[in-house]
């Protein structure tokens, strides 16, 4: 089930891709799908980012061979940081350079959609407690994050957070492709086979340090290739099983 969220004549709303329509839903889709009747025609609606999370939890550095291509080793356990729910924009919005970088990279990702309340969850447990997934782009300031030596500001500018084009409910994520391409051309394409935590396991570890609520988003690490984006750039994440993400870079 693909699942989307979409405003149409001032309202926002959930609704099912069905076909060539989108069915709308009544409230938000962890409580239950629940369609109310009324169909759209997709050129009809804008397409939003598919969720709006209280919170965007990330790991770094979660894929090997990304590991490999930086001489880094595998870490020991999930490395995690923050972006705040601003960063978050939808399939067609611009991510925004902003004045304070000159530094700004795409980082394509599988993104986790929670769906109910998870603390201190196991990995056995862990799928009960995921809605379904989507495509991430994980914008990182880098030359700001080596300057403060943390990851807050480099990660949490507005529209640092690309999601979507919709959640995949039905997705086994344990070996997918996932590419980015950059004005066209391929720069990273690896496999969730790469995942040094897998995301049960990822679950699992950040719902023993936080409670994660429905609709909260888990960003699982990036493949190798992360690369520079310019001003004029369009990029595009395609992870198999879901769709496109695309957006453009402006300032």
């Amino acid at each position: 089930m693909k699942v989307v969220r979409f405003e149409h004549g001032g309202i926002v709303s959930f609704g099912v891709v069905n076909g060539s329509t989108i069915d709308r839903l009544a409230g938000e889709p962890f409580e239950g799908i629940v369609r109310t009747g009324e169909t759209f025609d997709p050129k009809e609606v804008t397409l939003l980012a598919p969720v709006s999370p209280s919170k965007v939890v990330a790991v770094g550095l979660n894929y090997r061979d990304h590991a490999k291509e930086i001489n880094m080793e595998v870490p020991e356990e999930p490395v995690l940081f923050i972006k705040p729910p601003t960063t978050v924009i939808g399939p067609g919005r611009d991510i925004l350079y902003p004045q304070a970088s000159e530094q700004v990279e795409f980082e394509a990702e599988l993104a986790i959609v929670v769906g109910r309340t998870a603390h201190a969850v196991s990995a056995d447990e862990a799928p009960d407690y995921i809605f379904g997934f989507t495509g991430a782009n994980d914008i990182t300031a880098r030359d700001l994050q080596r300057r403060d030596g943390q990851w807050t500001r480099a990660k949490s500018f507005d529209t640092f957070c690309a999601l979507g084009p919709h959640i995949e409910t039905e997705l086994d994520p344990r070996a997918i492709r996932i590419t980015l391409e950059q004005n066209g051309r391929v720069r990273q394409d690896s496999s969730t086979a790469q995942m040094i935590f897998d995301v049960y396991e990822v679950v699992s570890f950040i719902s023993g340090v936080m409670t994660l609520l429905p609709g909260d988003v888990i960003l699982t690490g990036t493949p190798p290739g992360v690369g520079l984006l310019s001003v004029g750039d369009s990029v595009t994440v395609t992870v198999e099983g879901i769709g496109r993400l695309e957006n453009g870079v402006s300032q």
